[in-house]
């Protein structure tokens, strides 16, 4: 799974990708390291969805566009729109929920 480091980077993988899902984290962050683990289980499963990691400390200006206020925060986008949520740490059959709404 990438860790995007720009959002330059960030718009060029939504852009290039028909089913992303986004995980917004911070390393400092509990809840986003128990996240960790199921977002990579999901990422070996799905393999026709796009898993990225963006640190919201280092490239705040991508969690600002989507109004991100608590951590974990993952979306999942279809054709480059949002297309489900989830906020705060979740197991991994609701998570999946959300990548599903991207596939």
């Amino acid at each position: 799974m990438d860790i995007v480091k720009s959002a330059a980077e960030y718009d060029a993988v939504l852009k290039d990708n028909k089913s992303v899902f986004v995980d917004f984290y911070a390393d400092w962050c509990g809840p986003c390291k128990m996240a960790g683990p199921v977002v990579e289980a999901l990422a070996q499963i799905h393999t026709g969805v796009k898993f990225i990691k963006v640190n919201v400390d280092e490239c705040p200006d991508i969690a600002s566009r989507y109004g991100i206020m608590s951590i974990p925060t993952m979306i999942a986008f279809k054709n480059g729109e949002q297309a489900a949520t989830s906020l705060g740490f979740k197991p991994k059959e609701e998570l999946e929920e959300i990548v599903k709404a991207a596939e």
